[in-house]
C-alpha cells in the first residue's frame, strides 16, 4: 500500500514541476489520480538525473539510473517515498517491467547524446521516453481494450513531448546543451546549427520549427483519436491535457514561431479557460476528437500536403 506521506511528496513534485499536465490530472478520479502523482514523480525523480546533474559526471548519473532501475523493479529496497511509491504502483496495476526498462533506457541516452540526426532517431528516443509513460498511464487508467488503446496513447504522449521540445528549443540549448530539432530538418530548410547553439533567431530556424510543429499536430490526431477507448471517467482529463499542451502551439505561431530567443508558457488565466472552455464543449459533444479540434483549433482531418513552412512540404513518418 502507497503510503500517505509518499503519495503527498509526488504530489508536490507533479504540482512544482508539471503545472500542465497537473491541471488535468486534478480532473482525474481518485483511484487514477493518487497513482498519477505517483508516476509522474517518479519520471521527474529519474529525468532530473540527467537534466539536473548538479555537477555529477556521466558515470554517476549511469549509476544513479541503475539504483532507480533495481528500486522501480522492486530488485532491491529503497528508502526514497517516490521510489518506494512507484514500486507499489507498477505492482497494484501490473504496469509491464518493459514500460519501466524503456523509460530508464532513455533516460540514460540522455547521458551521451544531446544531439539528433533524424527524425527517426528523436521517434526512437521518445517511444522510449514519452510513449511509455503514454503506455503506463493507459495500465493504470484501465481500459476493455487495450491493444487498441495502446497505439494511441503512445502518439499522445509523443505529441506532448514534441510539443515541450518546440517550445523549450532556446531553453535546451542555453540550459542543457541539447537540441530537439532533426539536423536532417535543420538542413533542409538551411537552418545553421550554429545559430541556434548562440540562440540567433533565423527565418530558416522557423521553417524548421514549424515543420515539426505540423508533424506534433499529426501526432495529437492519433493520439486523441484512441481516447474514446479509454475509460469514460478518464476521457475528459486525458482531452483536457492534449488542449493544454497543444495550446503552446498557439504561442510559438504567434511569436513567428521563435522559441530559440524566449520560451513561451501558459498563465494560469489561460489554462483555467481552456479547462472550461473543454468542460462545455464536452457537455454538448462528447466525442473527443470533436472537442479538441473546436478548443484547440488544431484540424482532426489535417491536410498533409499543407505546407510546414513557406514553400515546405510536412513529411510523413
Amino acid at each position: 500500500m502507497v503510503e500517505p506521506h509518499e503519495i503527498a511528496e509526488s504530489r508536490s513534485i507533479h504540482r512544482r514541476t508539471g503545472k500542465t499536465f497537473y491541471f488535468a490530472t486534478r480532473l482525474l478520479p481518485e483511484r487514477v489520480r493518487r497513482p498519477t502523482y505517483v508516476l509522474y514523480a517518479f519520471f521527474r525523480v529519474a529525468d532530473e538525473v540527467v537534466d539536473d546533474p548538479d555537477g555529477a559526471s556521466p558515470a554517476a548519473q549511469r549509476a544513479r539510473l541503475r539504483e532507480i532501475r533495481a528500486a522501480a523493479l522492486g530488485h532491491e529496497p529503497t528508502d526514497d517515498p517516490v521510489l518506494s511509491a512507484f514500486s507499489e504502483v507498477r505492482t497494484t496495476h501490473d504496469i509491464p517491467a518493459a514500460e519501466v526498462e524503456a523509460f530508464l533506457d532513455a533516460m540514460a541516452t540522455d547521458v551521451d547524446t544531446d544531439r539528433y540526426e533524424t527524425y527517426a532517431d528523436l521517434e526512437a528516443y521518445m517511444r522510449g521516453s514519452a510513449a511509455a509513460v503514454g503506455a503506463m498511464m493507459t495500465v493504470v487508467m484501465g481500459t476493455d481494450d487495450l491493444e487498441t488503446a495502446l497505439p494511441h496513447a503512445r502518439r499522445l504522449g509523443e505529441a506532448f513531448q514534441l510539443t515541450n521540445f518546440l517550445r523549450d528549443v532556446g531553453e535546451d540549448v542555453a540550459e542543457r546543451d541539447r537540441i530537439y530539432l532533426p539536423r536532417e530538418t535543420l538542413s533542409a530548410y538551411g537552418a545553421d546549427v550554429g545559430d541556434l547553439e548562440a540562440r540567433r533567431f533565423t527565418p530558416e530556424l522557423g521553417d524548421a520549427i514549424a515543420h515539426e510543429l505540423r508533424r506534433a499536430e499529426h501526432l495529437y490526431r492519433e493520439g486523441v483519436a484512441g481516447i474514446t477507448y479509454l475509460p469514460r471517467d478518464c476521457q475528459l482529463p486525458v482531452l483536457t491535457a492534449a488542449v493544454l499542451y497543444a495550446d503552446h502551439h498557439r504561442l510559438i505561431r504567434n511569436r513567428g514561431y521563435d522559441t530559440v530567443t524566449a520560451t513561451p508558457s501558459l498563465g494560469t488565466l489561460r489554462k483555467l479557460a481552456l479547462v472550461a472552455r473543454t468542460r462545455w464543449h464536452w457537455l454538448w459533444s462528447d466525442d473527443p476528437a470533436t472537442v479538441f479540434e473546436r478548443v484547440s483549433g488544431i484540424s482532426m482531418t489535417g491536410d498533409r500536403s499543407q505546407p510546414a513552412g513557406p514553400g515546405k512540404p510536412v513529411p510523413t513518418h
